[in-house]
């Protein structure tokens, strides 16, 4: 489905009924980088997926600065207002995980319970964003210059994914054609205004959510891992769950527990790991 949210064309679906669970995926990823839970949760939520700016089939504005976390966060509450949804529970990956924060740090009355999947609250220091913008900033040349096709090989084979080779293969092809797929132009700009140094750090601000919080974090991902033992301790209605033997992206790498494990959260507030 489609659907024009200030002045872009957005790219969503919706599966099941009961209570609303929106979902957002990661950098170079879509709305599809669910599917493997999705038929779980529907029977249980009325899911919600979305393509996110510059992503899937959602479109590619011009301008970098559209792409900042302030201007997505408004993007998603104005999808929420058009769906007449007056609040979520809301899971996040990667990118999407700090879009997820940031939502809900500036509209918490839109979200029920939060649910973080390798991801961070940015960056405490200034010199950090400064150096994480300049690094944003080669990625986005080797795009423009090199192509898609040369930055995706460059991409799957940095460290963060290095656990993903162990994916059948099936999978690990799924996630090759949905980077694929995606606009260069898209991918160019979410690095360049939604890149982590150009977020704003909602690190002091975690104290104040006083929302039920579920982080869930790989074993292997060793600095996501750390930045979500730092989270836990900050916020005050906040549960860790580690996933032994997992990287990055839990919800590929061990599907049918993160699913189980998600679905109990929200339904109960606890989780058996």
């Amino acid at each position: 489905m489609k659907i024009r949210i200030n002045d872009v064309l957005y790219s969503y679906d919706i599966y099941g009924d009961g209570e609303p669970l929106l979902l957002l995926h990661g950098f170079t990823g879509s709305k599809n980088t669910w599917d493997e839970c999705i038929e779980k949760w529907s029977q249980s939520f009325q899911v919600i997926t979305i393509d996110l700016l510059g992503h899937g089939e959602t479109e590619s504005p011009k301008d970098p600065k559209r792409y900042q976390m302030e201007q997505a966060c408004l993007d998603l509450k104005t999808l929420l207002d058009q769906l007449e949804i007056k609040s979520v529970n809301l899971l996040g990956y990667s990118m999407g995980g700090r879009l997820a924060l940031s939502f809900a740090c500036l509209y918490p009355q839109y979200v029920n319970i939060l649910l973080l999947e390798s991801t961070s609250p940015g960056l405490k220091t200034k010199s950090e964003r400064v150096e994480r913008i300049k690094n944003d900033q080669k990625l986005a040349n080797m795009i423009k210059e090199n192509g898609l096709l040369t930055f995706i090989n460059y991409w799957e084979r940095i460290p963060l994914f290095e656990t993903q080779n162990k994916l059948p293969e099936h999978i690990r092809q799924k996630v090759r054609l949905e980077r694929e797929n995606q606009n260069p132009l898209g991918l160019i700009n979410s690095l360049l205004g939604m890149g982590t140094g150009m977020q704003p750090s909602w690190w002091d601000n975690l104290s104040n959510l006083k929302l039920p919080v579920l982080i869930l974090v790989g074993e292997l991902d060793e600095k996501f891992y750390k930045i979500g033992l730092e989270m836990e301790k900050l916020l005050p209605n906040a549960s860790l769950v580690k996933f032994n033997g997992a990287g990055h992206a839990i919800h590929l790498e061990q599907a049918e527990k993160f699913g189980t494990i998600v679905k109990e959260f929200i339904k109960g507030g606890k989780v058996n790991d």
